[in-house]
């Protein structure tokens, strides 16, 4: 579809505000990642105040996107208007193998790399403590049975867990389901998780190493992937969302749990957090961005008089595919 016309004074101020150098590094940037001004600095080699205003023109004429979430301002590339397909347009035509680009981008890999070395570090320190720590929001009890509900309508076949944890997520299904996997990148965590469905006899049910980016399971391979309590931890939920949807089958079901928006700062330096939770539209917009239908998004407030102070939320998606029919058809 061709992109709507814009007038002349709005296209005029996106190209003026594209048109220079730093400014395009800055766009090719967040065409790969939200980031924050610190983020930018850090990969531009640049003045914090510098990279503050080539943000601010790039906001005003729509090329990029500020939410704050906290002490903190992330920016990523538009996603509405006219504008926005001008951003994607200029970065299609950078060259990914100019030698600008490829530095630039070795520096992201580096601010990620280090991001990824802090949560790794987290889980490494804290995997005894992760169901305790889980209780800063809504109970256990009350989120498992919403998940529970929101999967209620069919049978659940296969299940991948990703993020597993220590793997309760598995544990829960597991008596029901035929084959669950949980991935992980931590391995003090996939070592609690094998434990505990060893505990439960969940012969069924195992657990590996991979990358949430890049999940070590073919195409259209399970009924349900859960992400719980998982997206607040990465710097690009949106990569998520898809790499799990690609693994649905046809009509396959995507569960997302996680915060809802809140100003609990202190989750960001003590427990690795890079969001403080999400909005319900953003979410939903990851999902519908991959081709799935958004069926039910559900917030779970605390309790009244408990010690939680963070709301949690449900989303869940299907993949619109027709569902193959066939005997032979086999559980991934």
């Amino acid at each position: 579809m061709r992109p709507a016309p814009l007038d002349f004074d709005s296209l005029h101020t996106a190209l003026r505000a594209a048109g220079e150098g730093t400014r395009l590094r800055v766009l090719a940037l967040l065409a790969e990642a939200d980031l924050t001004v610190s983020d930018l600095t850090k990969i531009l080699r640049q003045s914090q105040p510098r990279i503050s205003r080539h943000l601010k023109l790039l906001a005003e004429a729509g090329l990029v996107d500020r939410f704050r979430e906290g002490s903190w301002a992330f920016y990523r590339l538009g996603e509405r208007g006219g504008v926005a397909d001008i951003a994607q347009m200029l970065i299609g035509r950078l060259d990914p193998a100019d030698p600008v680009v490829l530095r630039d981008r070795g520096r992201l890999a580096a601010v990620r790399a280090a991001r990824a070395a802090a949560a790794q570090t987290y889980f490494s320190q804290h995997a005894a403590e992760w169901d305790r720590i889980r209780r800063l929001h809504v109970t256990d009890a009350a989120v498992e049975s919403a998940i529970e509900t929101a999967l209620a309508d069919r049978p659940i076949r296969s299940l991948l867990d990703l993020g597993t944890g220590t793997g309760r997520m598995l544990e829960l299904f597991g008596p029901a389901i035929e084959r669950g996997l949980g991935i992980d990148m931590s391995l003090d965590m996939l070592a609690l998780a094998r434990a505990r469905l060893e505990r439960a006899g969940l012969k069924h049910c195992s657990v590996r190493q991979g990358d949430i980016y890049e999940l070590p399971v073919p195409k259209d391979s399970f009924d349900v992937v859960v992400i719980h309590q998982v997206l607040h931890f990465l710097d690009d939920g949106a990569r998520a969302v898809a790499e799990a949807a690609r693994t649905l089958r046809p009509q396959g079901r995507l569960l997302v749990v996680d915060f809802a928006p809140h100003d609990l700062e202190f989750l960001r330096g003590e427990h690795a957090h890079l969001r403080l939770g999400f909005a319900p539209e953003t979410v939903d917009q990851w999902m519908r961005a991959v081709g799935l239908d958004v069926a039910l998004h559900r917030t779970l407030p605390p309790e009244p008089g408990s010690d939680g102070k963070i709301a949690v939320s449900l989303w869940l998606a299907r993949d619109p595919r027709l569902a193959l029919v066939s005997s032979a058809q086999g559980v991934a």
